[in-house]
Order: C-alpha cells, then sequence, then structure tokens
C-alpha cells in the first residue's frame, strides 16, 4: 500500500515520504507452487470426494475422529469451555453485527413502476439458497468472522449456511469459534480447514447441495482456491493481508495513532499500515511512537516486520492533496483523526470501511463490536468494490410486465434494432407480436 511511480501522475498536491517501505510493491504475490497445489488438491477431491477431504484433514491438520461434523448438542455446548467475559463479548458481537444487517437488508426494498403505459417493471431481492462459510483458527483464530458470514447471510433469509473452521485438536475444533458459528446461526458446522473446507461446500461434499457462494477469510491456500472455483460457486472477495491507513492532522494523538497503525500490522508480516498527514512534526511523532510500543509489544515479531517492510509516512502539503494520495491508495480501513473529520468524510471515494474521529479505532470493526462488517476489499480492490453486506447473499431479480396496448411502443423499437444486427428471431418475436396486436 503505496504511492508508486505511476499513481504520482494523478496526485496534482505536493507531498513527501516520510517512510519508505523496506520491500513494498504488492504484498503475498500468488505464488506458482501454491497455485498448483491447490489445482491438484481441488482435482483430486473432485474426483475422490469426502475420502479425500478426511486424508487431506488427516495428513495437513492432524485430524484423527471419525466426524467431521460437529453435532447440533455439542455445537451448543462449546461456550461452556469459553470464560463468562468472552462469551458476553461473543453474544454482543453477533448480536451488532445482526442488527445492523438487518437494517441493511430493510433498506434493500422491492420495487415494481410503471416506465410507459403498460409496461411494469421491478425487481424484488431473493436470498441465495446456500452459503458455505470458512471461519479461520490459525494462530489467531478470528472469533468474529462467524458474525460477519454466518450472522450476516442468515440475517439475509439464506436458508442453508454451512461452516468449516480447522481442527484445532485431533478430534475437534475451535471453541470460541464454533461458539461464535452457534451464536450467528449456522445450521451445520464442521471440523475441517483448508482447501479440503472449501472444495468440501463448493463440490456439496458435505450432506448438502453445493454451496452457492463461499464466504469468509483464509491463508493464501484458501485464498486461491476460492479463486480457482469462482464461476463455480459465487465468492465474497480475493482478501490478501489486512490494511490500515490513517489520515491526521496536527490535531491528533500521535500515540493513538501509532498504536491503531500497529493494531493491524499486527495482522501479519504482510500486513501495510500507512499514515497520510498533513504535519512533518505529526508523522515524525508516530514513527517515535511505533518504534516505543513495539518495544513492548508482544507480537512485535509480526507487527515489526509489518511495519519494517510494508510501512508508510505521506506528508501532503494540504488535506486536497492527502485526500487525492488516499483515494490512490484505497485502503480496507481508513481512520480520519483530523480537525475536520467531515470534510475528509464528505470527499473521499476509495475505502473499505471509514472509522471517523478519535474515537473510533478498526478493532472495534474487527471484533464485531461495532456492529459493521470486516470482510473488505484489498490490494486497492476498494476503487471498484466494497465489503461483504447482506447485499452480497441477496440477488435482485428483476421482473416486467407488459400489457398488451403497450406493444407498439416496444416491439417497432426492438424490429429495427434487430434487423440492424441481422438478428432475424430477435426481430421475429417483436413483429409477431405486432401482427397479434392489429389483427
Amino acid at each position: 500500500m503505496q504511492i508508486n511511480e505511476a499513481e504520482k501522475f494523478y496526485i496534482r498536491g505536493k507531498f513527501t515520504t516520510l517512510k519508505e517501505p523496506a520491500i513494498g510493491g504488492v504484498p503475498a504475490q500468488r505464488l506458482p507452487a501454491v497455485i498448483k497445489t491447490v489445482s491438484d488438491m481441488l482435482g483430486t477431491i473432485e474426483k475422490n470426494g469426502m475420502d479425500a477431504v478426511i486424508d487431506y484433514s488427516r495428513k495437513l491438520d492432524g485430524w484423527e475422529g471419525k466426524d467431521v461434523e460437529i453435532s447440533a448438542f455439542d455445537l451448543a455446548k462449546t461456550g461452556d469451555a469459553l470464560t463468562p467475559v468472552l462469551r458476553e463479548a461473543l453474544a454482543a458481537g453477533a448480536e451488532r453485527t445482526r442488527i445492523f444487517a438487518i437494517e441493511q437488508r430493510e433498506h434493500l426494498t422491492d420495487f415494481e413502476t410503471e416506465i410507459l403505459p403498460g409496461v411494469v417493471v421491478g425487481q424484488k431481492y431473493v436470498p441465495v439458497p446456500r452459503v458455505g462459510a470458512y471461519l479461520p483458527a490459525g494462530r489467531f483464530p478470528i472469533l468474529a468472522s462467524a458474525f460477519m458470514t454466518v450472522g450476516v447471510a442468515k440475517a439475509a433469509g439464506v436458508p442453508t449456511v454451512l461452516a468449516c473452521t480447522p481442527p484445532t485438536s485431533p478430534t475437534g475444533g475451535h471453541p470460541a469459534v464454533l461458539h461464535a458459528a452457534y451464536l450467528s446461526g449456522v445450521d451445520r458446522a464442521f471440523a475441517i480447514g483448508g482447501v479440503q473446507a472449501v472444495a468440501a461446500m463448493a463440490f456439496g461434499l458435505l450432506g448438502e447441495q453445493p454451496a452457492d457462494i463461499l464466504v469468509g477469510a483464509g491463508n493464501a491456500y484458501v485464498t486461491e482456491a476460492k479463486r480457482q472455483l469462482f464461476g463455480r460457486v459465487g465468492i465474497d472477495l480475493l482478501a490478501g493481508p489486512s490494511e490500515v491507513a490513517v489520515i491526521a492532522d496536527d490535531t491528533a494523538d500521535p500515540e493513538l495513532v501509532a498504536a491503531d497503525l500497529l493494531g493491524q500490522a499486527e495482522h501479519g508480516p504482510q500486513s501495510p499500515a500507512c499514515l497520510v498527514t498533513t504535519s512533518r512534526s505529526l508523522g515524525e511523532e508516530v514513527v517515535r511512537h511505533i518504534e516505543k510500543q513495539l518495544q513492548t509489544l508482544a507480537t512485535k515479531d509480526i507487527a515489526g516486520p509489518a511495519w519494517r517492510d510494508y510501512g508508510t509516512v505521506y506528508v501532503a502539503e494540504d488535506r486536497d492533496t492527502a485526500i487525492e494520495i488516499m483515494d490512490q491508495l484505497a485502503p480496507e480501513h481508513l481512520e480520519l483523526q483530523t480537525s475536520d473529520d467531515d470534510y475528509y468524510h464528505q470527499n473521499l471515494k476509495n475505502y473499505g470501511s471509514i472509522f471517523l474521529g478519535p474515537w473510533s479505532t478498526v478493532a472495534y470493526s474487527d471484533k464485531g463490536i461495532s456492529g459493521t462488517n470486516h470482510v473488505l476489499p484489498t490490494g486497492g480492490g476498494a476503487r471498484s468494490a466494497a465489503g461483504l453486506s447482506v447485499a452480497r447473499f441477496l440477488k435482485p431479480l428483476t421482473f416486467q410486465r407488459i400489457e398488451k396496448e403497450a406493444t407498439p411502443r416496444l416491439a417497432n423499437y426492438v424490429a429495427a434494432i434487430s434487423e440492424f444486427e441481422g438478428m432475424e428471431a430477435h426481430r421475429a418475436t417483436a413483429t409477431l407480436r405486432l401482427e397479434r396486436f392489429t389483427r
């Protein structure tokens, strides 16, 4: 997440670079070895079915259990292994994410309208039948992922939502991840990880028809599997390493800005963090605070390399230049900590989700506690796409109802266009109706 030479051409204002990334470029490039491994696995699983899924689970995840499905009884009891404080936090996150998703759903309204006498058109929103959600549980089990995928799909009215999460023991999945799925309303849950999990959902190997959409973050192999399966099934997006960017001026608290940048750098050693500021002194202070905080940060082995290799700081001459820089970067998460957040909010166009003011932080959304979805576009994808929402699980199906008296207003034009194109059969569908209309 940096401004390259080509992008500098589109930024009219002046700016300087206070911190360059040590590596930079596009992080997490797709590796040929990953592509081939995933392709081989998908082919094997499609050919050999559930036997191949179990075989990969044993080889790659150390699975020793008999049944990969978590029973409804066991799923309901997953909260027993958690502390009351964590259970309360998960319940709050699941409920707030559900409330926001339901509010989104209520603003997606069916409609019909008569655009010409006798020509009625409209659309209605219909949920997809089946969703497959992948819930990661690696070094950092992202507990809120179930809220954003399973919970939002159920809020959209999806009848069947399956969830797969990697086994964290020879016979079971992560209890907190599974409890979050339970609170989110999952229909069936399975202790399967990696490529074999998304393949099982996509190929219909789990006692259900194939999933219509695969959602949820994962490692490079899971992401590549979703890419290769796209077209056969729908997907949410191809998310890369988590990103954060902050626009701050001389009114910002450098310690808070530094903490928020490290908060996302902590996701992985390739997670970019960027500060765009109109104050060089503020930028220098933020860099100093980052180095200070890294000294005692428990995850400095992750956040430190991420900041060193992919972190950037730009000093813009004014707020409009800061906006131009940020719209080029199109970050996944964008925080505003300025004296005029409203101005930036009104003029910025490219970001996954925005966090307004010093009392907002990306972590509130990451953990599902503020209600908005944290499955967001990365790698500049926010220039053209938005994050996961209730709308992704709904199909806006259009319809039209034409009355006889409207025929001349439509058929004559269709006949003229079809004749020019040379599409005689199209022309006939219109002219035959014209003939019947005049009888």
